[in-house]
């Protein structure tokens, strides 16, 4: 009976254990995602994401097409409306390619959406400077940000091609 006690306190040690940390992982991920909410996603080529402020509205949907001899400017997307909620980046063209990607708007009314374009979108955005084109990798999981973002992206492009 004692070493039936003794594994049992331990197994509360540790099962107190993982309660602790789980909720810390909470508290980080509720923290982390209060930080990207109100914020823009943006990203310049040769550099890591990071937030700025910014919004604006309209909608649209079409092809990728690639980047090259895109004429100079900063280039607003119109907003993409997803299942989601809505999504609308921005463009700036330096020497003819896109040079930075800001995300002016993405749904944060809830922690999952919140979650998931803290994952996706840097990585979107990216790839998308990258390749010079709305031309990205569907991330499993985050597809209607994919729509919206590609759809946007596609629109300044568009725009920097006119």
């Amino acid at each position: 009976m004692k070493k039936n006690t003794q594994n049992l306190l331990l197994g509360g040690a540790a099962f107190t254990a993982v309660a602790a940390n789980a909720i810390l992982l909470i508290a980080n991920n509720l923290k982390a995602s209060n930080q990207t909410s109100p914020s823009t996603i943006s990203a310049s080529a040769g550099s890591e994401s990071t937030p700025t402020t910014s919004s604006e509205t309209s909608q649209t949907g079409s092809e990728s097409s690639s980047t090259t001899g895109l004429k100079n400017g900063t280039y607003t997307g119109a907003v993409t409306a997803t299942d989601r909620g809505d999504y609308q980046v921005q463009i700036t063209v330096a020497n003819g390619q896109i040079s930075t990607i800001d995300v002016l708007e993405y749904p944060t009314e809830n922690a999952r959406s919140q979650q998931i374009n803290a994952d996706a979108l840097p990585v979107y955005t990216k790839e998308a400077i990258s390749k010079q084109s709305a031309d990205v990798q569907l991330i499993s999981g985050a597809s209607e940000a994919f729509k919206g973002f590609t759809g946007s992206l596609q629109d300044a492009i568009n725009q920097a091609n006119a």
